[in-house]
């Protein structure tokens, strides 16, 4: 019989192949996406956008691709549902806003301080993305749907650290979503060294991203505004 944890992973394992497969099968997306198979046990349940349409963008001197404004919001949405962040406290603007901060919602590779090579549109490493049964780091709806996994585990993860302060709840949900740049960030000696005080004291890179975290997630609204009116 599985642990509650293990089956946990399992879960989110085929819910993020499903939606891999499902979400991309009729639009080309980077080079190297690969298409995983379906699991009828997530068909079931999942909450998917039907596709993802892709334009060109200028990233320094290449010019690769992003999602455009309507299927970065739908798949925001559609992670943010499937994890069931609002249980957490958090919303598709976050998922929007932690995905701006990593990559701009450009996938490509890139290398922590740690000199690992992260990868895709929300720059796992590939510890964590084992870790959080995702198959395929470049694809761009099984990493965005797993970021949203790892963020409930973050916000989770920061209700605990942050729970003996006295905080009002518009302080309360500043300080959980510092918590989740922590926890997405940060190595377990890192995350653990924050407090819920003591931000200011941070890497440089972690202050950066809470910044661009909250950016991103006022984006997300007006975005939404904006696509939901065309």
């Amino acid at each position: 019989m599985q642990s509650s944890k293990t089956a946990s992973t399992a879960r989110t394992a085929a819910l993020i192949a499903f939606l891999g497969a499902a979400s991309l099968s009729s639009h080309a997306a980077p080079s190297g996406h690969k298409h995983p198979t379906a699991s009828p046990a997530a068909a079931r349940h999942a909450h998917h956008p039907a596709k993802i349409r892709w334009v060109p963008v200028r990233h320094g001197a290449k010019t690769l691709r992003t999602p455009d404004a309507g299927s970065r919001i739908a798949l925001a949405r559609s992670a943010a549902q499937n994890a069931g962040l609002a249980s957490v406290g958090l919303s598709y603007q976050d998922v929007y806003g932690v995905i701006e901060a990593e990559t701009s919602w450009v996938p490509r590779d890139g290398m922590g301080r740690n000199g690992v090579t992260s990868m895709g549109l929300a720059q796992f490493e590939p510890t964590t993305a084992k870790g959080l049964g995702l198959k395929d780091a470049n694809d761009p709806v099984q990493a965005v749907h797993a970021a949203a996994v790892y963020m409930k585990q973050g916000a989770e993860w920061a209700a605990h650290k942050i729970a003996h302060l006295k905080l009002s709840p518009q302080q309360y949900a500043a300080k959980l979503r510092e918590g989740v740049s922590v926890y997405y960030n940060l190595s377990v000696r890192g995350r653990n060294k924050w407090d819920g005080f003591n931000t200011a004291q941070l890497p440089v890179e972690t202050q950066r991203h809470i910044r661009n975290v909250r950016s991103g997630a006022q984006e997300a609204l007006e975005l939404a505004a904006k696509v939901a009116a065309a």
